[in-house]
């Protein structure tokens, strides 16, 4: 029970590799704040954790808004009184030529995959206990990337960078920052991608489960690795070495 008694936020928690995760922190004791663009998808996540007898609320949060964000952690704070995890997974992309994107959506991208790293960093620390722990989730995307998703190949490699610089900003406090970079793993976002649809962007090699990444996460973010930070973890079933 690696995360009992501690209170861990969530982004992107109404699917994919998020739900995976916040269920199985709350599996672990963890008390979840499930944080979603979509509330009823963050609802979804949370009525599990109910069911199997967890602690955890929905909030709604557009990840790239601060005042979205500021309310996420107030939220998590009037409800269990401090921070021990945060989970930045919330993230987006586009499929478009740099010289044909409009330029509110390439800010939009950087906004939600990089911004909302910062704005969690920047206002979820002050609240956070010392020793805890920040995941943020990179992609194979920042290291071998493909066309026309140039905006969110770069806000990954900005994220390992990110993560990087404020792991040791936070060292004195013990607070560990780490990412996890995911290769392809069975969520809409993948099989939504046109890139794959067309058969522009081959999806060779293994493909992961949602819950193949929150056991990596949870790792990431519990006592287990208590000598890992500073780090990304490459968990992409091989597919950067076939790149």
């Amino acid at each position: 029970m690696r995360f009992t008694g501690k209170t861990c936020i969530v982004t992107g928690a109404g699917s994919g590799i998020g739900r995976a995760t916040a269920l199985q922190m709350a599996v672990e004791g963890g008390r979840l704040v499930a944080a979603d663009l979509r509330l009823e998808s963050a609802q979804a996540t949370v009525d599990q954790i109910h069911s199997a007898g967890g602690e955890g609320l929905a909030v709604a949060c557009d990840v790239g808004d601060s005042t979205h964000v500021q309310a996420v952690v107030a939220a998590a704070v009037k409800a269990y009184g401090s921070v021990d995890v945060i989970v930045n997974d919330a993230a987006m992309m586009t499929f478009t030529p740099i010289v044909e994107i409009a330029e509110a959506d390439f800010f939009k991208v950087i906004a939600t995959n990089l911004g909302s790293v910062f704005l969690f960093a920047k206002y979820g620390v002050p609240h956070m206990n010392d020793g805890g722990a920040i995941v943020n989730i990179s992609s194979v995307h920042a290291h071998r990337t493909t066309q026309n998703v140039v905006p969110y190949a770069a806000s990954k490699g900005a994220i390992e960078a990110f993560t990087r610089g404020l792991s040791l900003e936070l060292a004195a406090r013990k607070i560990r920052v780490n990412a996890v970079a995911p290769g392809a793993v069975d969520t809409p976002m993948l099989w939504n991608n046109p890139n794959v649809k067309s058969g522009a962007e081959k999806i060779t090699g293994a493909v992961g489960r949602p819950e193949d990444l929150a056991a990596a996460i949870c790792f990431i973010a519990s006592s287990d690795a208590a000598f890992v930070n500073g780090a990304t973890l490459l968990v992409d079933g091989g597919r950067l070495a076939q790149l």
